[in-house]
């Protein structure tokens, strides 16, 4: 009897010898050196660790909002640091959805509009950018405050406008940076098991920053970054 065959691995993310190091003027400070990461397309990964472990430095380096000292990062065939400020911005805004511990919502827009604004941006038509924003403030429950600007929504509401203005692009890849670390516990496993949700209908693949080992639990795989390396 012969086996079945094994499906190919198939890789959206790769990061290799991964350093940063901080330069001041006292003595450099190595958040991690030689660091290797991979990701497979369709996994929600969760990485925890310590704070000051540089876990949203690692993030960012994934994003490419910020440049290593050394190494790499490719995303399907993009080398994101070895090509220009502004391909690397289209890519930002083509290809990865970001949500932070703080919303960073534009205070004199309403939801509406602060989710619109990344297809806006990229010079789509505002009826299709307005239709498909609409769609993600209805399928994250906030079809009733859709005209309401980030000070007129709770907490949990303005982050939820924050996860619909990150996957309004229609991402490849999702980075969340304590996405529920600002939240009351009962607020922030509903906004976790959104994301957890849309995750799977997006087709995403997720990458979730988090204190939180329990909700970390729910992730198909969980990463410890300790002493500059992912155990």
């Amino acid at each position: 009897m012969t086996s079945p065959p094994i499906a190919p691995v198939s890789l959206l993310l790769v990061a290799q010898a991964l350093t940063k190091v901080y330069r001041g003027v006292g003595d450099d400070v190595t958040v991690f050196q030689n660091l290797n990461f991979t990701l497979q397309k369709g996994e929600m990964v969760a990485i925890v660790g310590a704070s000051g472990a540089g876990k949203s430095t690692l993030l960012h380096l994934l994003g490419g909002l910020d440049q290593p000292t050394s190494g790499t990062v490719v995303l399907d065939d993009f080398d994101m640091f070895k090509n220009g400020e502004l391909q690397l911005a289209a890519l930002r805004n083509r290809r990865i959805g970001f949500v932070f511990q703080f919303h960073h919502l534009l205070p004199e827009f309403s939801a509406l509009e602060n989710v619109m604004m990344p297809l806006l941006i990229r010079g789509q038509k505002r009826s299709e950018a307005e239709g498909r924003a609409r769609d993600l403030l209805q399928r994250v429950g906030l079809e009733k405050r859709i005209v309401h600007r980030p000070g007129e929504l709770s907490g949990g509401e303005r982050q939820r406008v924050a996860l619909a203005r990150a996957l309004v692009t229609s991402p490849a890849l999702l980075l969340a940076d304590e996405p529920t670390g600002n939240l009351d516990q009962q607020t922030g496993a509903e906004v976790f098991a959104l994301i957890r949700q849309l995750h799977v209908e997006e087709g995403l693949t997720s990458i979730i920053v988090t204190h939180n080992e329990q909700l970390a639990a729910t992730c198909d795989r969980v990463l410890h970054l300790v002493s500059g390396q992912l155990i």
